[in-house]
């Protein structure tokens, strides 16, 4: 069971012509290259973004820091 031949690549290619039409398989085409586009950019935006919540949370444990210090120097 490896990869498809010559022939069997053309049946396929004429099944899909047949099922699909030619004028809707460029529409297809562009809507899975933009699905793949945008999972790529999700992905991207998901391994940056615990770099920002880290950034994020030490600003948010220095402010807690600094308002617990005012608190104690005004005890």
């Amino acid at each position: 069971m490896g990869m498809p031949g010559g022939f069997e690549l053309l049946a396929i290619l004429v099944i899909v012509v047949l099922i699909f039409g030619g004028k809707k398989i460029p529409e297809l085409m562009k809507g899975i290259g933009s699905g793949i586009k945008n999972f790529k950019q999700a992905v991207k935006d998901d391994e940056e973004k615990p770099e920002i919540a880290k950034t994020e949370e030490k600003k948010d444990t220095n402010i807690a820091n600094s308002e617990t210090q005012k608190t104690e120097n005004r005890a």
